[in-house]
């Protein structure tokens, strides 16, 4: 923390220390008075803020979400540094691992000395690659390393048997963020920058004709493009879970080796003859096996060298990091800086050993007693769920009951798993630093093949415990709250309650609501994709859905930029009732009792307050056009605005009346949970 002579760190300068907001949890002096409340909320509460909030040159966006990231990564650089101070050659404890791993990326020095050496063995593979068979075995192998595939391919709990693990076969293959980067004229600037760095990976390594390889590679994947699904539609649990036969998939896709492919992937024998996997998108996947079969292998031997390179950018001498940064960074999100190399170097290092990293973090920064206030807190959110679904007015009986029965068998997991990583198996080896991320690929996919054929491990986290996020997980019907995220301004015990209730209520209500948005509603108590919704229940649910989603495409967030209220739907599904049982919980916590008045403002003000100060945060225009494509979450304006105008105690709370531009005619209000 910084000591009373040290100067007071700009606004998001990151400390060891957690930020406090204001002398009860809100910070005023963030709000712009001139603006009226029912007009533009976010902006009230958090304009100066915002108008004061000058974005790091090597961030793309900040607020409050980024100030914990900056203090969680400097908390983990104090732990890597402690550890790395005697970095040895072949380190067996963890503790030597972390450090080795964590020393090797930062001697620049000896990477720059190795150049494209560490390359030489990947690059010498594509070049043998002179048959489809043994292409599609390479790309299997990648999943081991750097190579990039066609396919993403994973084990994950099986949707409609959540007790067993599956294999999960999903779309891959394209370079950019998503298809419409490749399909829309709008975009055709960066599709143009895209193959330029494709041209300079290439006269990088010396691959041949890389005049010729890289508008061909291009053109390859933008046919892939073409076959993707939109974002928007894999959202759908039940549209992308088809149970598809390997012999099947020969048949549908039969110009592509997938008993090389597979096997590559070092899966067992049983499963690359006769097994099945979940297909997210089957016509995308047989597409794209077609393309393959149908593009010269001149150019597939291209387009894999291109992925290698870029994919392994970061483990590689500066003048590969500087060109990966200026297209994937500079261009497409509008970053102006590199990081410093130690910030990228706790990036790798979590990267490879997350949940080692999270055992020290815990142990340094995570105060036990937080998973019991947090426990307590979610069981008030939980019984203000209980009310709402039993006071519910569209939905009928049945369907009410079996809603009560999946939230009494909600689960929470707080900090940290039950149980941590082995990485005994992990080599780590000091001066490899290519070798050293590679390997943890590979570790990390073999780590989950032997989950395949056992039961399901429920204590498995998708999360580190550094992570400054939350998640809801349908198929466990659970939801995971990492250590980093439980700090100002989401969580402060110090705090006015009713503050707390907006930011860490708002958030545990958020996640909760996860499991009935649009796609966790299609799950039941146990976790199954299994429908428990009566058919009118469903289109009535489906009919406000569309009703909400509707509010979001009008909103625009840059010049003839529109939120994607489909792509949207569940995150903000999940802030309208997270809001809503937040302030909910409040009155309950009150007994009755009336709320008290600081600074001049009532309970209900503070939680939404409390609520908006969580999304005070400022993006670079090229990444909130990426992100309106990519991320199924709306930007801080909406996530503010949007849920509060649908609820009835915000007009009540800040006297808005009609004629303001927030005003929703009350018949016009979306109440879904």
């Amino acid at each position: 923390a910084a000591r009373a002579a040290d100067p007071v760190p700009a606004y998001g300068a990151a400390t060891d220390a957690a930020p406090s907001y204001g002398s009860w949890g809100f910070d005023l002096a963030g709000r712009n008075p001139d603006v009226t409340p029912g007009n533009d909320f976010f902006g009230y509460a958090n304009g100066r803020a915002v108008h004061d909030i000058v974005i790091p040159p090597d961030m793309t966006a900040y607020g409050p979400f980024n100030m914990l990231f900056e203090l969680s990564r400097k908390r983990v650089q104090a732990i890597l540094q402690a550890v790395s101070a005697h970095p040895v050659a072949e380190p067996v404890t963890i503790d030597q691992k972390l450090g080795t791993f964590y020393a090797t990326f930062m001697d620049e020095g000896a990477i720059e000395a190795l150049g494209t050496r560490p390359l030489a063995a990947g690059l010498e593979a594509i070049r043998a690659v002179t048959d489809r068979s043994a292409f599609a075995r390479l790309l299997g192998q990648g999943q081991t390393g750097f190579q990039y595939s066609l396919f993403g391919l994973a084990i994950q709990p099986d949707a409609k048997d959540p007790t067993r693990y599956a294999l999960m076969l999903d779309q891959a293959g394209i370079g950019m963020p998503d298809r419409d980067y490749y399909l829309k004229p709008a975009l055709a600037a960066k599709k143009t920058a895209y193959q330029a760095y494709v041209r300079q990976v290439l006269t990088m390594i010396g691959w041949p004709d890389a005049d010729r390889a890289a508008p061909a590679i291009v053109a390859f994947e933008t046919r892939l493009a073409g076959v993707h699904w939109a974002r928007q539609d894999m959202r759908d649990p039940d549209r992308i879970y088809n149970p598809i036969s390997v012999p099947d998939l020969r048949k549908r896709a039969p110009g592509f080796d997938w008993a090389s492919y597979l096997a590559g992937a070092e899966l067992p024998p049983a499963i690359v003859k006769s097994g099945t996997l979940i297909v997210g998108e089957p016509d995308a996947i047989v597409g794209e096996a077609r393309i393959a079969s149908e593009t010269g292998l001149d150019t597939l031997r291209a387009w894999l060298a291109f992925h290698l390179v870029d994919n392994a950018a970061r483990d590689l001498p500066r003048a590969f990091v500087q060109a990966s940064f200026d297209f994937n960074d500079r261009i497409l999100s509008g970053q102006p800086q590199l990081p410093e190399r130690w910030k990228r170097a706790v990036s790798a290092t979590s990267g490879a050993m997350g949940m080692a990293l999270g055992q020290s973090y815990v142990a340094r920064y995570f105060p036990p007693a937080y998973r019991d206030t947090m426990r307590d807190l979610t069981g008030e959110l939980k019984a203000a769920f209980r009310v709402r679904l039993q006071h519910n007015g569209w939905m009928e009986p049945k369907t009410r009951a079996a809603a009560l029965q999946k939230l009494d068998h909600f689960t929470i997991q707080i900090g940290y798993p039950n149980r941590w990583r082995d990485y005994s198996t992990l080599r780590i080896r000091l001066g490899d630093a290519y070798g050293n991320a590679e390997r943890a690929i590979g570790f990390e996919w073999r780590y989950w093949l032997g989950h395949l054929g056992h039961k399901v491990d429920r204590d498995e986290w998708d999360m580190t415990p550094q992570t400054v996020n939350a998640y809801n997980n349908p198929v466990f019907n659970e939801v995971v709250f990492p250590a980093a995220i439980l700090q100002p301004p989401f969580f402060n015990p110090k705090a006015d309650p009713a503050v707390n209730y907006g930011a860490i209520g708002g958030v545990i209500g958020h996640e909760m609501t996860h499991s009935f948005d649009d796609e966790g509603r299609k799950f039941d108590y146990l976790g199954r994709l299994k429908d428990w919704w009566t058919k009118d229940d469903a289109a009535r649910f489906d009919a406000l859905s569309a009703k909400f989603g509707a509010q979001y495409d009008a909103f625009q967030v840059l010049p003839g930029v529109h939120v994607n209220g489909k792509l949207t739907m569940g995150e903000n599904i999940a802030d309208l009732g997270g809001l809503t049982l937040a302030l909910d919980a409040y009155h309950a916590s009150l007994h009755g009792k009336p709320a008290p008045v600081l600074g001049g403002l009532s309970g209900d003000q503070r939680v939404f307050l409390g609520w908006a100060q969580v999304w005070r945060q400022k993006l670079r225009d090229d990444i909130i056009r990426q992100r309106i494509m990519t991320d199924p979450h709306s930007p801080p304006q909406a996530r503010v605005n949007i849920p509060m105008h649908n609820i009835d105690a915000w007009y009540r709370a800040w006297s808005v009346t009609p004629g303001e531009a927030l005003y929703l005619k009350p018949e016009a209000r979306v109440k879904i949970w």
